[in-house]
């Protein structure tokens, strides 16, 4: 069964912060409801910023966010893909792409001409689908890539 990538709605925040918080977060000192809290921000916004959600079923699979500001950024960059991730049991079908590229034609749908995005672990996979690497350093002692994508003519 092929996902449903929409909006963010508020029955979907719990499920998304869990998806979030196994992803991002084990073993810090973010809670569930911390999570939720900023989920519920996004929901609450001004449209701009957003969190869209790949679902089977009613049951949300994968998450990605399109924001102003990136945690603890090392960078005075704007805007930013963040968040993606995507339930284990549903990886490797293509959820992941297709969320990144909602996100990049509703930044394209506002007038943004370039999007950046942290990572380390996902390098690949985001310069396999057509992000460019534009700088390495090091972030809390760990290795860490910003990445950028140019919109301009994508969408």
């Amino acid at each position: 069964m092929q996902p449903i990538i929409g909006p963010m709605t508020e029955s979907d925040v719990e499920a998304v912060a869990r998806l979030r918080i196994a992803a991002f977060f084990e073993g810090s000192a973010r809670t569930l409801d911390e999570d939720a809290a900023g989920l519920r921000e996004l929901l609450n916004g001004d449209g701009f910023e957003t969190a869209l959600v790949a679902r089977i079923g009613d049951a949300p699979v994968g998450t990605c966010l399109l924001v102003r500001h990136e945690l603890e950024p090392a960078h005075k960059l704007t805007p930013w893909l963040a968040g993606l991730v995507v339930d284990r049991d549903h990886r490797g079908r293509g959820i992941g792409r297709a969320l990144v590229a909602a996100i990049e034609a509703h930044a394209a749908s506002t007038g943004v001409e370039k999007l950046y995005l942290y990572t380390w672990e996902a390098r690949d996979f985001y310069a396999g689908i057509g992000w460019a690497v534009v700088e390495s350093f090091e972030q809390d002692g760990y290795p860490m890539l910003l990445m950028s994508r140019e919109l301009i003519g994508k969408h």
